[in-house]
Order: C-alpha cells, then sequence, then structure tokens
C-alpha cells in the first residue's frame, strides 16, 4: 500500500486512518484508490444496499450513465467451438498484427459464401438481443441473451476475450458512444441503447449494431436515432466496385450535419472477413485521407457514429473501454457489414423484415 492512503468512507468512525482494505473488483481492473478500513466503511461507503456499487466513483462523469458493478463472472463456451486466435493469445488479435499495413483481402467464392453464413447468425443474435429491450432489463441480462443466442449456433461471440473485453457482446446506452461493458445497470423507460453483435463462426466474423429506444423517448432521441440510420443508408449506396472509401464520409457527414448532429472521427469502419478487425480503415468524416478503392470481394463495415449537437470528441471511462460523449449528449450508431460484387454492393447484415 502506497503511503499515505487512507479510508475513503466519507462517514468512517475511525477518522479515516491508513488502510489497507482495498475493493477487490478495482484491484483486479487496475483502478487505485479505493481503500477502506474495514467492512463496515467499505459497505456503507461503497456497496448500495442492493450490493452493486460504482467502481469509479471520484471519475468526473459527462453524463448521466453510471457503471454498476460488481461484472458478472466471464461467461464460459462450449469446449467443441472453435475459438478465434486471440482467445488463446490471452486476448491479443495475433493474425490481425500479423496482417497490419497489408492491403483489404479478396475473399473467394467459398469465403464470400462463408460470411453469408456468418453474417445472417449474427443478425439472428441481434435481433434475439432487441427483443428483449425493456425498462428494467439490465446490460448484464442482454449479456447473457447475446452469448447464450451465440452458441446455440455453435458459434463463438467476437469480442469475449478480444484485447481482454470481459463480455460478449458492447452495451452502450445514451452517452455512451461505443464499447460499454455490460454491467447490472438496469434500462430505464426513456433510455436508447446501442447493441453490437459479433460472431466467429467456421473461422469467419460477422459485425452488426443497431441503436434502440427503451419504451418511449424523447423527440430529439428519436431525430438521432434516423439520422444516424440515414447516414449509414447514404454511404452503403455508394459502395460499388471502384468507389473510394474516403468518399463514404462525404456521404454522410451532410447528413448528420442538416439535422444537428457530429460524426465521431475516433472509431471507423474496418475490413471484417478472418480477422475481426482489419484493412481496410474506413473513417465517417469528410475530408478524411482514407485509402484504397472498393474491389469485387471485399468485405467491411461501415458504422457511423454520430453525437447530438456539434461536438464529436469522445472521453474514456477508467475501465479504458466504455466511450462516452464529452459533454454528456447521447450518441448513436447503426453497422452493416458488407460485400462488394461484380455489380454493386450486398448488405449481408441486412434485416430480413427490411
Amino acid at each position: 500500500m502506497s503511503a499515505g492512503v487512507v479510508c475513503q468512507s466519507q462517514s468512517c468512525p475511525n477518522g479515516n486512518p491508513p488502510s489497507r482494505l482495498e475493493c477487490p473488483t478495482c484491484s483486479k481492473l487496475g483502478i487505485r484508490g479505493s481503500f477502506y478500513c474495514g467492512q463496515v466503511c467499505f459497505k456503507a461507503g461503497y456497496l448500495l444496499s442492493d450490493g452493486t456499487f460504482n467502481p469509479f466513483e471520484n471519475y468526473n462523469f459527462t453524463g448521466t450513465v453510471r457503471p454498476v458493478y460488481p461484472l458478472s463472472p466471464m461467461r464460459k463456451v462450449p469446449e467443441h467451438i472453435p475459438r478465434p486466435d486471440y482467445v488463446a493469445a490471452d486476448g491479443k488479435p495475433l493474425s490481425e498484427i500479423r496482417a497490419a499495413g497489408q492491403p483489404p483481402r479478396i475473399l473467394s467464392l467459398e469465403e464470400q459464401e462463408k460470411m453469408r453464413t456468418v453474417c445472417r447468425l449474427t443478425r439472428e443474435v441481434l435481433d434475439i438481443a432487441a427483443a428483449a429491450v425493456r425498462p428494467g432489463v439490465t446490460t448484464d441480462e442482454i449479456d447473457e441473451i447475446v452469448h447464450n443466442a451465440t452458441i446455440a449456433r455453435n458459434a463463438y461471440p467476437s469480442p469475449l476475450g478480444y484485447r481482454n473485453f470481459p463480455k460478449s457482446v458492447c452495451t452502450s446506452v445514451n452517452e455512451v458512444i461505443c464499447h460499454g461493458i455490460p454491467d447490472q445497470r438496469k434500462l430505464r423507460e426513456g433510455d436508447i441503447i446501442n447493441i453490437d453483435v459479433s460472431v466467429y463462426y467456421d473461422g469467419f466474423h460477422g459485425d452488426l449494431n443497431e441503436t434502440y429506444p427503451v419504451g418511449e423517448i424523447d423527440e430529439d432521441s428519436k431525430g438521432l436515432i434516423r439520422t444516424t440510420r440515414e447516414s449509414l443508408d447514404a454511404a452503403i449506396k455508394l459502395c460499388r466496385p471502384g468507389a473510394l472509401f474516403r468518399d463514404l464520409g462525404k456521404a454522410i457527414e451532410p447528413v448528420a450535419r442538416a439535422n444537428g448532429c457530429a460524426v465521431v472521427r475516433t472509431y471507423t469502419g474496418h475490413g471484417v472477413n478472418n480477422l475481426f478487425h482489419g484493412a481496410p480503415n474506413i473513417p465517417h468524416y469528410a475530408k478524411n485521407k482514407a485509402v484504397g478503392t472498393m474491389k469485387p470481394g471485399m468485405c467491411f463495415t461501415i458504422e457511423p457514429m454520430l453525437n447530438l449537437g456539434t461536438n464529436w470528441a469522445d472521453v474514456h471511462w477508467p475501465d479504458n473501454w466504455t466511450a462516452t460523449t464529452i459533454d454528456g449528449k447521447r450518441s448513436a450508431q447503426f453497422e452493416d457489414t458488407l460485400l462488394i460484387t461484380e455489380t454493386g454492393v450486398e448488405i449481408l447484415t441486412k434485416s430480413r423484415n427490411a
């Protein structure tokens, strides 16, 4: 223990003495500074009545969403289901690292068919998860639904263990832009939630996300969701052999700006195939410098993230995953996996009801 660390309970009956009892969850996550002089102070100053707690209570949150821990244990995947290489490599995507700097892959007809299959499964899993969205459901329960639906298809949930991500899906609520970690927070009437599902099957990944209302939402949130979907659709319309990746942002940003939204610049679309993330890199904002043209056989995602207002910047929670808007305003995202064909584009993750 560092010298000078004292009990952090605001109502410590012992006068906040030097303390060695550290929150075990915070210690495991590498978060320092959660020390208490005993169980009484720990429970009084940290745990809520239902046994949950905010592990980052001293963090200056930008909006209203708070993490609600403890996280449930990492979910198990049956041994017979093949894993991506990063699962056995302590989270490091070795194949992605080796492929860095290489041009986008051109998939064979057999590989394209495998992408159709995994993307169909990914759509099925997302639709099952979306059907569970309602007030009172926790994001951890959504994670369990996604996990179970994925393994029921003899597939692996791609996020689980990727760069040590602890869950099987990303759930991003309200001002969370992306990479939200499912926890014990219950969805509330008026929230919006993005569910980002990725599935690994027969050696290939599918990637898909959509943003949903939780009960009745306000008009700004409705407009944000509608605009984000429209911006993705505008970009997809440009996709065909010979189209420039850098031009996709030219289609997305005008839609966003016309509806009072800003395009997040930190995160991009990406190639997806046997690699979870690979070339090409696809920015969603105008005047970007993305390299390359679309060719038949390429598979990639387009996944614009739009924030209400004019601020596109993001900030991360101390978990090093959860990205939120810097001003606390809401954010939405939509994503599809696309295949460039000889004559245009095929939306591999398209809803069967569309």
